[in-house]
């Protein structure tokens, strides 16, 4: 979190139960990977449902990057001074990890 509690609305809420509800999916997606590995699925069938789960993070992934860019960059660029360098550096490292993801 570290010092970004300071914003009052994050630029996501409008959409919180959009992003709640993808990933309670993606929570069971991956209960179901944990049964077919109980269960001794085929390693072929597991992969596939690992593949999916990572495309449905990854979706989430860029739609709060998409939402960050539009609302918290956006805003700290209009505003400009340390905040808009500091909101730009953090969407930089942000695309960064999810291209070595």
């Amino acid at each position: 979190m570290g010092s970004h509690e300071h914003q009052s609305e994050r630029g996501y809420m409008h959409r919180q139960d959009d992003y709640l509800k993808r990933l309670r999916r993606v929570e069971g997606q991956v209960r179901g990977l944990q049964r077919m590995v109980e269960d001794e699925k085929y390693c072929i069938d597991i992969l596939t449902q690992v593949s999916a789960v990572t495309k449905a993070l990854q979706s989430v992934s860029l739609a709060l990057l998409d939402e960050h860019l539009n609302h918290c960059l956006a805003q700290a660029a209009a505003t400009g001074g340390p905040e808009a360098d500091e909101k730009i550096k953090e969407a930089s490292d942000a695309i960064a990890r999810l291209v070595r993801s």
